[in-house]
C-alpha cells in the first residue's frame, strides 16, 4: 500500500488523463485509438443500455417490465413467482409490473392448466411481434458482422468474448 509521498498507478495523472479522455469519448462517441479494446468495450455497453432505454420507451415500458417481456417472449410463458425470481424482485414487486404491463395489453395472465391455484403469464403476440420488429435490425446487423468474420476472426472474438464474460462471472461471485 502506498503512503502519503506515493500515489497508486491509477492516481498518476496521466492515467487521470486517461480514464477522462476514454469516460468522455464513451459518453459523446468520439473516435478512439485503434489499439484501445477497453472503450469500445465500454461503448458497446453504452449503446447496449440506451438501445434497452429506446426499446422500453418504445413500447411503454418500464426496465423491469422490459426485462419480463423479454423473458416471456424468449422462453415462453412463466408463472408470475418464476418471472419475480428471473429478475430477482420480490413477488409484490413483480405483482406490480405485471399489472402495468397487462394494463398496456402486453401480457395476459390466465390460470395453469394442471393447476388452478397458479396462474401463468403469456407475452401477447401484438407486443412480441413490436419488440421483434424493432430488435430485428440489431440482429441482422449482428448476424451480417459475424457472417463476414473468417475462420481466424471468429475464434478470435469468440476467445475474447469468453473471457468478457467470464470477468463479468467473476466480478459477480
Amino acid at each position: 500500500m502506498p503512503n502519503d509521498d506515493q500515489h497508486p498507478a491509477t492516481d498518476r495523472p496521466d492515467d487521470r488523463q486517461d480514464r477522462h479522455d476514454r469516460a468522455t469519448a464513451r459518453r459523446d462517441g468520439r473516435s478512439l485509438p485503434d489499439d484501445d479494446i477497453r472503450s469500445r468495450v465500454q461503448q458497446v455497453s453504452v449503446r447496449q443500455q440506451r438501445f434497452e432505454r429506446h426499446l422500453a420507451a418504445a413500447l411503454s415500458v418500464d426496465a423491469a417490465g422490459l426485462e419480463a417481456m423479454d423473458h416471456l417472449i424468449a422462453t415462453g410463458p412463466a408463472t408470475p413467482t418464476e418471472l419475480a425470481r428471473r429478475l430477482e424482485i420480490s413477488t409484490a414487486a413483480m405483482t406490480l409490473v405485471l399489472n402495468r404491463l397487462e394494463g398496456a395489453g402486453h401480457v395476459r395472465r390466465e390460470r395453469h392448466p394442471s393447476d388452478g391455484r397458479k396462474l401463468v403469464v403469456t407475452a401477447a403476440e401484438r407486443s412480441s411481434d413490436r419488440a421483434y420488429d424493432l430488435v430485428l435490425p440489431l440482429i441482422e446487423g449482428i448476424e451480417g458482422i459475424v457472417d463476414d468474420l473468417d475462420p481466424a476472426e471468429r475464434a478470435t472474438v469468440q476467445t475474447f468474448l469468453d473471457r468478457l464474460i467470464g470477468v463479468y462471472d467473476d466480478a459477480m461471485d
